[in-house]
């Protein structure tokens, strides 16, 4: 029996977009392996594999036979912990490349003007080569050795499996001016008889390696503030926690809370766990999971969640999810796979780095020989330098980093508007969404039942109205009679006291108030009971049409008056719909409810294309039926009914509000009740593209450009020709604007 199964494998030695294709080529051509996808910013690998048939152990090697370090991943670790030990490397990374390049600086710069300070000659003279040129040699060999080495080191692993990538272009760029600088120096003489002008390049080899290592540790950089995102909600985490044991508070690291402790919150704490409200109350800002700015009010068997902050008052919390199974870990781990997954747009990238590098090491080899045919051997110096500037400045880093950068801090972004993306495909395939699908009850609606209108008869006071109706539904568990028991709170009506009740099913209630018979329930009840309710005729009927359910209250058999009850419209939603009609989206509701409600629904809501009565096997079908003629389809629902609309559709977007199945159907969560994140989904997505296409279109125009005038192309009609430091500069200067164009993401708005 075939087993699915999903592992994320930590892979090092990855520098470029042509390291990343070779691994993901191995991977996707092992036996049992049904798709991978590797990521050159997160250096990792994700497998989806068939455990029947193939097993991590033996995915691991599949990497390691590419030439590229691999591990399995620490099982005892959480995301959170995963998270911060990415990010501890990346800071060790990034202090290595830093000081590499600042000692490569100061040997080239000391080299490049030595013959200024020094009067170190740049050509033998005689026949000789002068003692100072015995000095940078040496210098630059402790460079190559110390500051360089890891180019080297990569570039002989990657040819002993058959394999080019960006090192090997340094290695074979820097060694070839490094062997003629040292030919220059210990032979000056044979090459003058060859005819070749004795010429050293000392400076350059240097500088080459100093600007391609600062531009790594420009790179190394980035990528932690591509992450910042996740830091960010890992640092809201509180170490510790205060707990009642033995009747004692006493405070305790947070990994020593155990489910079912009791954890006190103080007013302006961080929470410590996801728990439950057992005593207390208090308005809690959880902006950190939800982007919701108003605090929410939290009472006696309300959820409380990990790193949100209380605001005013005090309250005991009971632990129920802890570790791993935090609201907290689960967001994180969330992003942590979404910024390792890819966006379809990576395929033309990937497959130009398959072939680039061994056309660049082509290109050069002819730029070589050309030189040499049509100036000779006097020109074989320049020659070798027109030749490494090719090498160098058609690094393929940029092409690597265009998409990554770009999603990595898309889904940073869209958690700090509390949109949970669960990956680069989906972010891509929702940019060209045209139809928005909504489900009614708890998305576009509140999901939960409100007193929306209060109507007394004439001579009625509506306070009374909602005391006697909020008495007599005081002891029902029906949701419309809470939302009347609320709606009294709310005004702050005391209600009297109930002598007897009795319930009417599918009706209504009974009940004895003061001694005074009560009958609070549908119209047909209250005939029943003969009460005439012409009085409200008007009014009721105006409710009925507008699809509430309309409660009917009397009192010793006299009709007081009616309260109308709905599922409300979220008050967000009309603008939400607007967004998204502005934007050339058609928008539908599909909703089980009937056509009236619905039809009232879809009027306050702004959405003209509304069908109602809709099993969930319908939806499905609808969300199909408008895939076949042409549409891209996003569906966002709540409900375990929503669920195979949710996987049907192009985007699946789910309430974070709605159940776990619905979460789990959807390409992403709205972490707040709010169909504006819908639109800012669309809108994020939109301007990821365009960053995206920028990225590829300056990655690939760059080596357009460059690699020509680093062959020579305008040296015949202008005595231009570039020199390699200024190649290194300029590769390391293209994948830091790739990475600095998608950081611009972080500043993006709605």
């Amino acid at each position: 029996m075939s087993g699915h199964e999903t592992i994320t494998i930590p892979v090092s030695g990855m520098t470029c977009a042509a390291c990343q294709a070779r691994v993901q080529r191995a991977l996707a051509k092992a036996p049992g392996v049904e798709s991978a996808s590797v990521n050159l910013m997160t250096n990792t690998a994700t497998v989806d594999y068939d455990d029947t048939v193939t097993t991590p152990e033996t995915l691991v090697g599949q990497i390691r036979a590419t030439g590229y370090g691999a591990e399995l991943p620490a099982e005892d670790r959480t995301a959170i912990e995963n998270q911060l030990a990415l990010d501890d490397e990346r800071e060790r990374e990034f202090a290595t490349l830093r000081a590499r390049a600042l000692f490569a600086f100061v040997v080239g710069g000391l080299s490049m003007f030595a013959p200024l300070l020094f009067g170190v000659p740049m050509m033998a003279v005689a026949g000789s080569a002068p003692a100072s040129w015995w000095v940078l040699l040496l210098a630059t060999v402790v460079v190559m050795g110390w500051a360089g080495r890891d180019f080297y080191v990569m570039a002989w692993t990657a040819a002993r499996h058959g394999s080019a990538n960006m090192n090997t272009l340094v290695a074979v760029g820097t060694g070839a001016a490094f062997l003629f600088s040292v030919v220059a120096t210990i032979a000056p003489g044979a090459l003058v008889r060859a005819g070749v002008m004795p010429q050293i390049y000392y400076e350059a080899v240097t500088l080459i390696i100093a600007f391609v290592l600062a531009g790594r540790a420009l790179e190394a950089r980035a990528k932690r503030q591509t992450s910042r995102a996740i830091r960010k909600l890992i640092d809201l985490q509180p170490a510790r926690a205060r707990i009642i044991r033995d009747g004692q508070e006493v405070e305790v690291e947070v990994r020593a809370v155990r489910p079912g402790d009791t954890v006190v919150v103080r007013p302006g704490e961080r929470i410590a766990i996801d728990g439950e409200v057992v005593s207390g109350e208090s308005a809690v800002d959880e902006s950190m999971l939800t982007g919701e700015s108003m605090p929410v009010t939290k009472r006696t068997g309300d959820r409380v969640f990990g790193g949100t902050v209380n605001r005013t008052g005090a309250f005991h919390a009971r632990a129920t999810t802890l570790g791993e199974g935090s609201a907290l870990a689960r967001i994180v781990r969330l992003m942590r796979e979404a910024q390792a997954s890819r966006a379809p747009i990576q395929n033309l990238a990937d497959r130009v780095s398959a072939v680039f590098v061994p056309t660049v090491m082509a290109i050069a080899l002819a730029t070589l020989v050309v030189w040499v045919l049509v100036g000779g051997r006097a020109h074989l110096g320049q020659a070798i330098a027109a030749a490494v500037s090719v090498l160098i400045i058609a690094c393929p880093c940029a092409m690597g980093l265009a998409v990554p950068t770009a999603v990595m801090v898309a889904t940073g972004k869209g958690a700090e508007l509390g949109l949970l993306i669960k990956g680069g495909e989906a972010l891509e395939r929702a940019g060209h969404v045209d139809t928005v699908v909504l489900d009614k009850t708890g998305t576009v609606t509140t999901g939960r039942p409100v007193v929306t209108d209060v109507v007394p008869a004439p001579g009625v006071d509506q306070r009374m109205l909602i005391a006697i109706a909020a008495s007599a539904e005081r002891m029902s568990e029906h949701p419309i009679a809470q939302a009347i028991v609320a709606r009294a709170a709310e005004a702050g009506v005391v209600a009297p006291t109930v002598n007897g009740f009795a319930s009417a099913t599918g009706r209504g209630v009974r009940a004895v108030i003061d001694g005074d018979a009560v009958v609070v329930g549908s119209e047909r009840l209250a005939k029943e009971s003969g009460i005439d309710v012409r009085v409200v005729d008007e009014a009721s009927r105006r409710l009925f049409a507008e699809g509430k359910t309309v409660v009917f209250v009397s009192r010793r058999e006299v009709l007081l008056g009616v309260i109308a009850v709905a599922d409300a419209i979220r008050q967000s939603s009309p603008e939400a719909v607007r967004r998204m009609r502005d934007a050339g989206i058609d928008v539908v509701m599909l909703t089980g409810d009937n056509a009236d409600t619905a039809a009232s629904i879809a009027r306050q809501a702004g959405i003209q294309n509304v069908q109602a009565n809709l099993l969930p096997e319908a939806k499905t079908g609808e969300v199909a039926r408008r895939q076949n003629a042409g549409k891209v389809v996003a569906m966002v629902g709540d409900g375990i009914n929503d669920a195979p609309a949710l996987a049907q559709a192009d985007v699946g977007i789910a309430m974070g509000t709605g159940t776990d199945i619905a979460i789990e159907a959807g390409d992403m969560t709205l972490m707040r009740a709010d169909l504006g994140g819908v639109a800012d989904a669309i809108a994020l997505s939109k301007r990821t593209m365009q960053t995206m296409r920028e990225n590829l279109f300056w990655a690939f125009i760059y080596n357009v450009i460059g690699i020509p005038l680093a062959a020579g192309v305008l040296y015949p009609r202008f005595g231009l020709l570039l020199n390699p430091v200024l190649a290194s500069a300029a590769m390391a200067l293209s994948s830091v604007s790739v990475v600095t164009n998608s950081l611009r993401l972080r500043g993006w708005k709605p």
